[in-house]
């Protein structure tokens, strides 16, 4: 149908002499208007009265219109709705919004209004309903707005979980929840391990990969034999109980005396030497400390060596260390050679050691096993070169085999911080060949070799595969046990080491597996330590053996270990922190005496392991509450009370057993139960004042602070006695 034709509404014929034919039509989609030939306005009598000269209502006349208006508005209405309900296209009369029929009517005003049409087409409840529905029923742009978005998320060895809900597009809250539900607390600022990373982006739906480590730390990983290959000193390992002959037996193959300058006939560190046979072949040996606190120290021994010398003496025989080195020599799966020490005693037993052996799995060649015996005297410097025939026969059995132009490789034996070189560490050289001016890493830090210093204190430029060799030149001091190997440049030494500082510091801070809000472990009384000493190996082995200090009551807490000397800063953290300050082998500096002196600082020096841990132990018995003993001395019951002027109320009580003393701590019971706790103040005998009163006698007894005392009330008098507990 054409927009522009109108539809009319026609009017009956009694009214076209006074209303002209009207017409509404409609252009749009939900607008109308009204035509007017003439319009209803301008008849200003056409809702009123008619009025007559004499002021009076006409009645045929109102009823006529009334009946008139009715039908046009009814007939409208219908042609209204009938051409509004019609298909889209055929018809021009729409309103806004859907039209009531049952209410709707449309009147000639309705008609001119077109506003009122408008407006009043729906109610604003309706209105508010159709707004709801749209919000509830979004288009198609805004459901694709929503869609969750699968991402792929990249995972390192640790990560935060504020990270990990940043790559992943999530809030960090849910992962918390997720953790929780896991049975594991943690906050944004915590790490995970790869393996619970990978787990919850799976769970949030999205695709995780492992970030893979720089080329230079892959690269590195393995050994590598490049250049010529030759055959290599064997590195051997000097393990035993202590004072099993272990540093006296190295001396005399060395022709030294080393053990004259060590404190307590105790080694307190790892050394490391070379010794040159007859056949003009060289040994490196490691000599490690027997005392049980050095437990790690050991351990680390056995893992870079080949061959494992286990030292026991013939008059003792087999100890608790001497045990655990053979553990650790198979743990390492390297080869055993016992030396049977102190063989030139009268009170030796050979054929007791051997047997002993054999419940490790030692079994002597002249009882059909493999393991080689030797029996030496460090002392009388027997044997020694049967020790070392053995030692060379066994290093040719295992082959050992290294690239003397490489790129040098080895392990930290020993560090610490010298006064004038600043720090230096003893490297064991495993492969390659270390120059002077090679850029390096150990552990966490990096540097680049200044000095070289072999074992015979002389300067060399070059250090080959089993050689022991000090170094200086790093930035700061390594860990012992710290990988060390050569970079190419200086920028490959600098990267590799933030990357594995990051790494160290991530993994401190991991989240401990199942670690719950509920965990009720009563809080233990801390003593907090500070340890300073010469050399890390010494500083670890202490650090051990005071965490295994272990006690329901008390703690030790070390809160600061360091190797160096004692400064200022040391001082100040003890007297901040209220702890107790340790000096193995080392003393402060002037100001840091100074200092001490001033704020009061107890300083403890120790050159003997043991002895600091016996401090140690002393001192958190210290915070043990002390255990009580009672001895009780006697009972009284009170048969009447008086009342005294100057002593105020006296219980007249009579000893039933034992005896009571003056100045004795007192209980009142009354019913069987204790109504109070004191100190007898005095007491009297026919009115004489007197310290004690045996069974059967008859006195008075006042109580200090306590005067409500009822008849058949027993006194109880007792002894209380503190008795310090120990660790």
């Amino acid at each position: 149908m054409d927009k522009d034709k109108k539809k009319t509404l026609t009017i009956s014929s009694d009214l076209k002499k006074k209303i002209d034919t009207t017409s509404i039509s409609t252009t749009g989609k939900k607008s109308f208007s009204v035509e007017k030939k003439k319009p209803f306005r301008n008849n200003k009598n056409f809702n009123k009265a008619p009025s007559t000269s004499n002021n009076k209502i006409n009645p045929d006349s109102n009823k006529k219109r009334n009946v008139v208006r009715k039908i046009i508005e009814q007939q409208a209405t219908k042609d209204f709705i009938k051409k509004d309900n019609k298909p889209a296209g055929k018809s021009k009369l729409k309103l806004k919004g859907p039209v009531d029929k049952r209410n709707f009517k449309l009147t000639v005003s309705r008609a001119l209004n077109v506003e009122e049409i408008e407006i009043k087409q729906r109610s604003l409840a309706s209105v508010k309903r159709a707004r709801l529905k749209e919000k509830k029923k979004p288009d198609g742009d805004e459901k694709k707005e929503f869609q969750k978005v699968i991402r792929e998320v990249k995972i390192p060895e640790q990560i935060t979980i504020q990270e990990l809900s940043n790559r992943m597009a999530e809030k960090s809250s849910d992962i918390i929840k997720f953790l929780f539900n896991m049975k594991v607390v943690a906050t944004i600022n915590h790490n995970i391990d790869k393996d619970t990373a990978e787990y919850i982006v799976k769970e949030f739906g999205h695709k995780p990969f492992l970030e893979e480590k720089p080329s230079i730390e892959t690269n590195r990983s393995k050994e590598q034999f490049e250049g010529e290959v030759k055959n290599r000193p064997p590195v051997v390992t000097i393990m035993g109980h202590v004072d099993h002959g272990k540093t006296s037996l190295l001396d005399s193959l060395r022709d030294t005396n080393v053990v004259s300058g060590e404190h307590g006939g105790i080694t307190q560190h790892i050394g490391a030497y070379q010794v040159k046979t007859d056949g003009n072949k060289l040994i490196t040996f490691i000599d490690t400390p027997g005392h049980a606190a050095f437990t790690e120290m050991r351990a680390r021994g056995s893992k870079i060596t080949d061959i494992v010398v286990l030292v026991v003496a013939a008059d003792d025989g087999i100890k608790p260390q001497t045990v655990e080195a053979i553990k650790h020599a198979k743990a390492a799966k390297v080869p055993i050679i016992v030396a049977i020490n102190k063989c030139d005693l009268p009170e030796k037993n050979i054929s007791k050691i051997k047997n002993e052996m054999m419940q490790y799995e030692l079994i002597a060649e002249d009882l059909s096993g493999d393991t080689l015996f030797v029996e030496v005297s460090a002392l009388k410097k027997l044997n020694l070169d049967k020790l070392k025939e053995s030692i060379l026969l066994q290093s040719e059995i295992l082959d050992l085999k290294a690239s003397y132009s490489d790129k040098a490789r080895g392990i930290v034996i020993e560090s610490k911080i010298d006064k004038g070189k600043g720090p230096v560490s003893t490297i064991l050289i495993s492969n390659g060949k270390l120059n002077r001016g090679d850029y390096f890493i150990c552990g966490d830090t990096w540097g680049k070799i200044r000095a070289m210093i072999n074992y015979e204190g002389k300067i060399v430029n070059e250090a080959l595969p089993s050689m022991p060799i000090e170094i200086l030149g790093m930035n700061s001091s390594a860990y012992a046990g710290a990988e060390f190997m050569v970079t190419k440049d200086e920028n490959e030494a600098k990267e590799l080491t933030e990357f594995r500082k990051n790494d160290s510091v991530q993994s401190k801070n991991l989240v401990k597996d199942k670690t719950t809000l509920f965990d009720n472990t009563k809080d233990k009384d801390e003593l907090n330590i500070i340890i300073k000493s010469d050399v890390q190996g010494s500083n670890e082995a202490l650090k051990m053996a005071i965490k295994k200090i272990e006690h329901k009551e008390v703690e030790a807490k070390i809160i600061l270990s360091d190797i160096g000397m004692i400064n200022e800063t040391d001082v100040s953290l003890a007297k901040a922190s209220n702890a107790i300050l340790i000096g193995f082998n080392v003393k402060p500096n002037r100001e840091a005496k100074k200092l001490a002196e001033e704020q009061k600082i107890d300083i403890k020096y120790f050159n003997i392991i043991y002895e600091a841990i016996d401090h140690v132990e002393k001192s958190l018995s210290g915070l043990l509450e002390p255990d009580v003993k009672e001895t009780v001395l006697g009972t009284a019951e009170i048969q009447k009370i008086f009342k005294v002027s100057t002593a105020g109320k006296i219980a007249g009580s009579k000893v039933i057993s034992g005896e009571i003393k003056s100045k004795s701590k007192a209980r009142i019971i009354r019913d069987g139960v204790v109504v109070y706790s004191g100190e007898i103040l005095s007491i009297f005998r026919e009115k004489n004042q007197v310290k004690e009163v045996g069974t059967g006698l008859e006195c008075g007894i006042s109580i200090k602070d306590f005067i409500d005392f009822k008849e058949k009330d027993v006194i109880e008098s007792y002894l209380s006695e503190e008795i310090q507990r120990s660790i």
